[in-house]
Order: C-alpha cells, then structure tokens, then sequence
C-alpha cells in the first residue's frame, strides 16, 4: 500500500472560501470543515484522523486551521506520528515526521500553537469589549433569533406531538441547546 497526502482545510464562517489553504499543493483526498477550531470535535477533521495511516502525511495550510489551543495542537500531532502519521504545516513550513524527534522544532511547534492560542484569546477579548460598548450605546440588540414567530410555533407543536428532538433541530437548522430554548 502506497502512502497518501491527505489534505485538512477548515474555515471558520460559510462565508469564508477554502480553496487558497491548499491551492496548488498535490493531495490524495482533502477533509474540509466549516467549523470554529474550539475544539477538535470537528465532523470532517475527525474522518481525516480516521482515514489516515501509517506513513501517510496529514498536510495542513497552517497550524491555526488544525487547532488555537496548545494542548490539543501538540496532542494531535504527537497521536498521528505514534500512529505513523506525519504533519506538515504548509504556512510555518513545519514537518513533524513519524518515528523522528527534532527538539528544536518540537519548540518552535510549541511557541507558535501558544501564539496562536493567545490571538484566539485576544480576538474573544476584543469582542467582549466590542459588545460591551455597544451595549453600553445601546446598539447592540444581542443575535438575531434562529426562528420567526411562525416557524417557532410549528416547532413547539412538532415537539409536543412528540417528534425525535435531534431530527427537529436538524430539519429547522439549529442545535439542540437552541431547540430547547425554544420549547421551554
């Protein structure tokens, strides 16, 4: 069995366009997300772990997109490479090679997840403080409603006659905590 570049893209919004993380690079097969990096409970990131195999390379446009925290950043890594796996971040220009240990890289690795931990935490930061004033102006009115008042109602009335909740909220295309909110 041959080895595999397997490609990992993952935007944070709909509205934010995949395809310059990858572009031009040679890949087998591409995962890609359209998630935040909060954690790694992430649909397509999950199948890429699961699709990847010894001396494959899991390549990833920079260490940001695969996570913004250091914990799971080194977790990740060190998993697939005990698997046999290697990464290779394309922007930092880092590979971390099964079966190899580079101490100097392995820091360089390190203070760039904490880095990018610590921009995740200034972008959360400014957005407190940007919600803040608003408020404080009283522009700020809070997230519009997932539902209107019609479609609420049709909810309430499928959950009441007993529909499974996890199909309901899939079919009005919100999460089940906003579903309950709902029909509390």
């Amino acid at each position: 069995m041959t080895s595999q570049r397997i490609g990992y893209i993952r935007v944070s919004s709909l509205d934010q366009n995949p395809e310059r993380q990858l572009d031009g690079i040679k890949l087998d097969k591409v995962f890609t997300d359209k998630a935040s990096a909060r954690d790694t409970n992430r649909p397509q990131l999950q199948t890429a772990l699961n699709h990847v195999r010894a001396g494959d390379t899991l390549v990833v446009h920079s260490m940001d997109r695969l996570a913004r925290n250091v914990e799971d950043m080194l977790r990740l890594v060190r998993e697939m490479n005990d698997r046999g796996v290697s990464v290779q971040f394309i922007k930092e220009n880092m590979s971390f090679t099964a079966g190899s240990e580079d101490p100097r890289s392995t820091l360089m690795f390190t203070m760039l997840s904490a880095f990018a931990q610590f921009e995740r935490s200034l972008i959360k930061e400014r957005q407190r403080e940007g919600i803040a004033l608003a408020k404080a102006k009283g522009i700020y009115k809070g997230r519009r409603p997932a539902l209107n008042a019609e479609r609420i109602a049709q909810l309430r009335e499928r959950a009441a006659a007993g529909a499974n909740r996890t199909n309901l909220a899939k079919e009005f295309g919100i999460s089940r905590e906003t579903l309950y909110q709902y029909i509390r």
